[in-house]
């Protein structure tokens, strides 16, 4: 299996096996637990041997506070750390070892890494000097997913499209006065009534989905446990254990076999929290406080309907709607980093009636790094799951030392 692959696993079971990459570069008490390859190993061995690291606690912890050698991100929170490595290897299309030494994150042998710190502090004195501290400039703004900047401009093989043109002498998103824009409230209602109407929708209080998960070259069987309103765990069957990611209705947390579990930051938080709203469909309108109806899109062979849904306090929301259907095909969801946002694509597809309500039987989630995708094979509605299946495991006694 190649890099690509293990990135878009770590996307998936993600928030969990990014705890490698925090073990590889925090204090000495957390390094001597880590896995002695490289966090982007590819070897199954490996990612065996790293599923077994300890998790160190970063609640509450600043990254210099968790991390050695921090120079630049001083006062940002240590889980936004990971994140923010995460955007810039996005940004440039590079693995963690163009800029740090495998195993020893800290140390500061590669120029790479000199340059990336003069990187962040032009990228934050940019933005504040310039746009009042706004993340308009970002590492992507200039490097487009290459290590060298583009700096002439690009001769396009193709005449420019209309839509480009219209697009590119029409006022920016969220300039249209209130008052002109169209209202969500047909679009929305539609989705409701295309997936079987309120009233279906909220007879079906739990579900059970079994399928497989395709990454890159390879599977894996995987369950989904869903319970109104909010609790949900996937389990993902790897060779060597399962990785599981769940929301018990109050916070999220991750977990693998043979690790202890640990609790999801603040934004993985409220990222899960809205995959976990069983009544998706009928609860938008209590979600968000705001919606904005954009120009539609293309995805695939089909027109979308892209609505912008909007919360105090939170990264937007876009909604992709099927034109024709009525059904919510895409969502794209951010999580704001100190150097930008880390989108994240979900595309549903194949949608079926299971029980007299359609849900999608595919979806994809997709990142920079990569992606996967879960085929739903087996639907079962209304079972009896109890709370425990969402609950976090007690943390495991330590071993007595020997006498």
């Amino acid at each position: 299996m190649n890099r690509k692959w293990l990135k878009g696993i770590l996307v998936f079971a993600g928030p969990a096996a990014l705890t490698l990459v925090i073990a590889a570069q925090s204090t000495p008490a957390a390094q001597s637990a880590a896995a002695p390859s490289s966090p982007t190993s590819s070897s199954p061995a490996a990612m065996a041997h790293a599923q077994q690291a300890p998790l160190p606690s970063l609640t509450g912890k600043t990254a210099d506070q968790a991390f050695k050698n921090i120079q630049v991100l001083k006062g940002v929170p240590a889980d936004q750390v990971v994140p923010a490595m995460q955007f810039i290897s996005a940004s440039l299309g590079v693995e963690c070892e163009f800029c740090h030494v495998p195993n020893e994150f800290d140390k500061d042998d590669k120029k790479n890494k000199a340059t990336a710190r003069k990187m962040i502090q032009m990228q934050m004195a940019i933005n504040k000097d310039n746009f009042e501290g706004h993340q308009d400039v970002t590492c992507y703004s200039c490097h487009r997913g290459s290590h060298n900047p583009v700096a002439i401009p690009i001769i396009s093989d193709e005449e420019p499209k209309p839509a480009a043109a219209e697009a590119a002498s029409s006022p920016a998103p969220g300039s249209t006065p209130p008052a002109q824009r169209p209202s969500a409230d047909p679009i929305l209602d539609k989705y409701v009534q295309a997936l079987g109407g309120a009233e279906a929708i909220q007879k079906v209080a739990s579900r059970v989905e079994k399928g497989t998960m395709s990454f890159g070259r390879g599977q894996a069987p995987v369950e989904v446990f869903a319970k109104a309103p909010d609790k949900r765990v996937t389990i993902v069957h790897q060779p060597n254990g399962d990785s599981m990611t769940a929301y018990d209705g109050h916070a999220g947390w991750l977990g693998s076999t043979g690790r202890p579990s640990r609790d999801m930051s603040a934004q993985e938080n409220d990222a899960v929290r809205l995959d976990a709203d069983f009544h998706f469909a009928t609860d938008l309108k209590h979600i968000f406080t705001q919606f904005r109806v954009g120009r539609p899109e293309k995805i695939g062979d089909r027109e979308a309907t892209v609505v912008t849904a909007l919360r105090p306090g939170q990264s937007p929301v876009r909604l992709f709607f099927d034109e024709q259907s009525g059904l919510l095909i895409r969502l794209v969801r951010y999580a704001e980093t100190p150097l930008g946002r880390n989108p994240t694509q979900i595309d549903y597809a194949d949608y079926r009636d299971a029980g007299g309500v359609k849900i999608p039987f595919r979806w994809t989630i997709a990142r920079p790094a990569g992606r996967f995708t879960i085929q739903v094979d087996q639907v079962q509605q209304n079972v009896a799951i109890d709370d425990a299946k969402f609950a976090k495991p007690a943390a495991r006694a330590a071993p007595e030392p020997a006498k």
